[in-house]
């Protein structure tokens, strides 16, 4: 379940708070980050554990209206949402239930958001709908549930907001989670009942591989990487570029020196977006600009075995600007006090947490671009 994509994600918040805190350690960083990672696996299962707390309140309400109506003499209520055959299939399996036993948290703890969702879902079309439908299937009781997630699950703002006071490092993971619980909900067949697999943490060892040798590329030779980016910063003054652009390039690099299986493209296509996604506004157009002159630096003096695509030709500019001058080139994020990065002869080095061996939490910076 955990994919690349939250990996570097991960990195880019440790890294960040790595050289942030005054002691460090690698070691202990890096146990962080696999903690952090595993977090989001918890994550998978406690949303999966929604749909059957959703669908155990639904039953209670049932049972309760059916009490009644036989008191009154009236029509008793239907009970097929209460009894969806996918949810039931759920909330019957074994690898969640042997999951949920190991995490604190339960939604019945969380009974009133519970609730909520309840009154939201019967509330919506998708329900009415379904409610209404003749059909008694497997497969519409499976996708209704897609639906509804997608509905009032997926962009909950009140449910965001609940998951990040259960967990801080459950707030940037929600996104990427929803994703993988939608992809279970699909894969569901009923012929498998209570041992219908879910996804499982990692897909492989080599993900997990990737996610230590990542990490700790990016620390080690933290330095050299610095090293690289300042020789190709052109005009820019290196020490004030905006620290988050910094760390996120020296990720990059990290990835494209360490890891010859993984396209340079592909490589600066995700960085970019992070930066997107965690820096200024014009942080992506610098760092794809500042990475491709690096990735073919490298190629070009033999300390990179990859292939680079032909670069780009120049564009012609009016007579009136400067040689080699963009009309709208891209301008690197800049810090506004002092610099960002340490000085030649101050060299970053590790950090740890004195009390527990380990980074207090992950330092989130500050989002500018939302991404969908």
């Amino acid at each position: 379940m955990i994919n690349r994509e939250l990996i570097r994600i991960k990195i880019v918040q440790l890294t960040y708070a790595y050289y942030q805190n005054g002691n460090r350690n690698m070691d202990n960083a890096e146990k962080e980050l696999l903690f952090s990672l595993s977090k989001a696996y918890d994550l998978y299962n406690y949303l999966l554990a929604l749909i059957v707390a959703i669908t155990r309140e639904e039953r209670h309400r049932v049972d309760i209206a059916t009490q009644q109506a036989q008191r009154e003499g009236t029509e008793v209520p239907s009970a097929k949402f209460a009894y969806n055959k996918f949810a039931t299939q759920l909330e019957e399996n074994k690898q969640l239930n042997d999951f949920m036993e190991t995490l604190k948290q339960r939604w019945e703890d969380d009974i009133e958001s519970v609730r909520k969702l309840c009154n939201q879902i019967e509330q919506s079309e998708t329900y009415r709908e379904y409610m209404e439908s003749g059909n008694d299937d497997y497969e519409e009781d499976r996708e209704l549930w897609r639906k509804l997630y997608k509905q009032l699950v997926q962009n909950n703002v009140d449910l965001d907001a609940l998951l990040e006071e259960k967990s801080l490092y459950w707030n940037d993971d929600k996104e990427i989670v929803d994703t993988f619980v939608l992809k279970t909900i699909k894969r569901f067949d009923p012929a498998n009942k209570a041992k219908q697999e879910l996804l499982p943490e990692y897909k492989d060892e080599e993900d997990k591989d990737f996610a230590r040798k990542l990490f700790r590329s990016t620390i080690l030779n933290g330095e050299q990487y610095q090293r690289y980016m300042s020789e190709n910063s052109r005009n820019w003054d290196f020490s004030r570029l905006a620290y988050m652009d910094v760390v996120i390039m020296q990720i990059a690099i990290a990835e494209m020196l360490n890891f010859p299986n993984i396209p340079v493209s592909v490589t600066i296509n995700e960085y970019v977006e992070l930066a997107k996604l965690y820096s200024t506004h014009r942080s992506g157009g610098y760092i794809n600009g500042m990475l491709d002159t690096i990735a073919r630096g490298l190629v070009a003096h033999g300390q990179m075995m990859k292939a680079m695509p032909e670069p780009r030709p120049r564009k012609q500019f009016d007579n009136g600007r400067k040689n080699g001058e963009h009309k709208h080139a891209p301008q690197p994020a800049m810090q506004q006090e002092g610099p960002v990065v340490a000085e030649k002869d101050a060299p970053m080095e590790p950090s740890s947490d004195a009390d527990n061996g380990a980074l207090e939490q992950p330092i989130e910076p500050e989002r500018n671009v939302a991404e969908a």
